[in-house]
């Protein structure tokens, strides 16, 4: 009799086995929500919606951009954690998920528990931009305009915990510069605001500034990479000038925890073969994208490793949430 009742128990799990990896046979099978944390027209929505294409087209069904802004990115966060895990749901993974880690005290959910990440899409410099008015001319000049007017220079965000905020911060505490922090809800009210005069510099992801930069509205002064970037000639680092500074911005996609693996590995295989797209990498080159090609794990690897290292900096420069 025990042996029947096994038997049948063995013969129930490999049929649920069964369906779970005709499902991912299948997937998609209807339209997969795509959260996003920060309104239209910052970084991580024009990444998401160039690869969000790519996927909807390879995959037979629709990738749709959802904009969640707000909280720090933990808004967007917290509703792919609690959503179903059934791969119907992904989350643009971005260093704010890493940061708040630190920054925030008291979430309702530890990021790398319950995210499970997915791909990796690329890795940017961000680029310190002030509005095309601006008196400095690099970053020296910059320091020193800061260094004569302590305070009175205004520092533009993303949002608070964001990599756009945490290189100011780290800006900061490496050149002695006295700035205030002014949060937005993601970079387009920030550049908005930087292009209208209404704030001073902001380190921003370069996909979102590159346009407002060969436009002739902003002006780089130099990018956080530790080399300088391609795709902004003649364009210096922070470090020429401020030895040993460096900040990227990197990107990917994560899915709730409990996802088959089957259905996280057909996206992981998917966004690859983008990556491997030549022109899917002309057109993320053109943003100042370098792919971050390889498994679940190797995504993994890197969201832990940056959250370590922003949480160095959050602790030495004293970064708060505003």
């Amino acid at each position: 009799m025990i042996r029947l009742v096994r038997s049948a128990a063995f013969a129930l799990l490999a049929a649920l086995a069964c369906i779970g990896s005709a499902a991912a046979a299948d997937y998609p099978t209807h339209p997969v929500k795509w959260i996003v944390g920060y309104p239209p027209g910052g970084t991580t929505d024009v990444l998401a919606r160039i690869v969000a294409q790519w996927l909807s087209e390879k995959m037979g069904q629709t990738f749709l951009i959802e904009n969640k802004p707000g909280g720090g990115n933990n808004i967007a966060v917290e509703s792919v954690v609690n959503a179903p895990a059934d791969g119907y749901t992904m989350l643009l993974v971005n260093p704010a998920n890493g940061i708040n880690t630190t920054l925030y005290k008291n979430l309702s959910f530890n990021f790398i528990r319950d995210i499970a990440p997915v791909a990796g899409i690329v890795r940017a410099p961000n680029v310190m931009v002030v509005n095309a008015a601006f008196p400095a001319k690099s970053v020296a000049e910059f320091i020193e305009r800061c260094k004569k007017m302590p305070g009175k220079i205004n520092m533009a965000s993303s949002g608070s915990g964001t990599s756009v905020h945490l290189s100011g911060e780290l800006f900061k505490s490496m050149t002695g510069c006295n700035m205030l922090h002014v949060p937005y809800k993601g970079a387009g009210p920030a550049l908005a605001d930087l292009i209208a005069g209404q704030v001073d510099v902001i380190f921003d992801n370069l996909p979102s500034s590159m346009g407002h930069i060969k436009g002739g509205k902003l002006r780089a002064l130099a990018v956080t990479s530790a080399e300088r970037e391609p795709s902004l000639p003649g364009v210096p680092t922070v470090a020429e000038t401020v030895p040993g500074y460096e900040a990227t911005a990197w990107f990917g996609i994560g899915m709730p925890k409990g996802t088959p693996r089957d259905v996280i590995e057909k996206v992981n295989a998917e966004v690859n073969r983008a990556l491997a797209d030549p022109k899917m990498l002309e057109r993320l080159a053109e943003l100042g994208g370098k792919p971050i090609n390889g498994t679940p794990e190797d995504f993994g690897k890197v969201i832990a490793a940056e959250t370590a290292k922003w949480a160095k900096v959050v602790t030495s420069s004293g970064a708060k949430v505003e």
